[in-house]
């Protein structure tokens, strides 16, 4: 058996351009790793299962991606929340796929377990690499980047808030025109991350192009350096320099819905 953390994700930010020929869209985001993870366990079987979380897909053809004549079971610790824009069900997919990976008698090159993980999803082979990543393309094309990882994060889920779809959040940016100027806000965000050099710098990131949220106004009232939605939403993000702020501004968000006072994370 293997056991292994499947870390949350937020975006430090989201440049979004029109949709490409193959139907996804053209983007540019910053992946950063925080310490919020569900848990898996992975092990043989006669037959692919999947239990702990009954609305999984993406688990189960994790691990049939990774089947070499027997199968795989993998039980789901869940603790990031679902359909909230921090990539739970994509970790947990990528960390099923290389827990089952390392159970094969030959295991899958790292070019093979990608090329597996960007027929699962945008975000999943982002979290099989190391560190904050730039990803452009449609997302699954990755550079590592060298951010500074020492600030609290304090993530929202607003109450009563419910995700819309992937594919009506993208057909509602396209509806309004958001891809226009793409080119000047990509450069702008590639501009901004060169001048990383302290946390406080991070504020300086265009904002999410899919979503926006009055939260994010409400955690800068209360210190935050730089806030924000992940993904496309609803979740709100507040990077902090300080824990006693941190502490105090998840306190104060709670009447707002559910939060989390967590951290930058690295690779397990």
């Amino acid at each position: 058996m293997k056991r292994g953390p499947a870390p949350a994700k937020i975006n430090l930010a989201l440049v979004v351009g029109p949709p490409r020929e193959d139907g996804r869209h053209e983007l540019v985001t910053v992946y950063q790793r925080v310490a919020l993870s569900d848990h898996l366990a992975v092990e043989r079987a006669p037959a692919t299962s999947v239990s702990g979380f009954r609305d999984d897909t993406l688990v189960r053809r994790a691990l049939e991606l990774a089947a070499d004549g027997s199968g795989f079971s993998a039980r789901i610790s869940k603790r990031i929340p679902v359909a909230a824009g921090l990539g739970g069900g994509s970790s947990d997919a990528a960390t099923a796929l290389r827990l089952a990976n390392a159970l094969r008698d030959e295991p899958l090159g790292d070019a093979k377990l990608q090329a597996a993980a960007r027929t699962l999803g945008a975000d999943v082979p982002y979290f099989l690499v190391d560190g904050p990543q730039l990803g452009t393309g449609d997302g699954t094309d990755l550079s590592p980047l060298d951010l500074p990882q020492d600030y609290w994060i304090v993530l929202v889920v607003p109450r009563g808030a419910a995700k819309a779809s992937t594919g009506h959040v993208y057909a509602a940016f396209d509806t309004r025109g958001g891809g226009q100027g793409y080119k000047e806000r990509r450069d702008a965000l590639l501009a901004a991350l060169d001048a990383v050099r302290r946390p406080r710098d991070l504020a300086a990131l265009p904002l999410n192009d899919l979503a926006s949220s009055p939260l994010a106004d409400e955690l800068l009232r209360l210190g935050a350096f730089r806030a924000d939605v992940t993904g496309a939403g609803p979740t709100v993000y507040g990077l902090f320099l300080h824990g006693e702020h941190a502490r105090a501004a998840r306190k104060h968000m709670a009447s707002w819905g559910r939060t989390w006072l967590t951290a930058p994370a690295w690779y397990r």
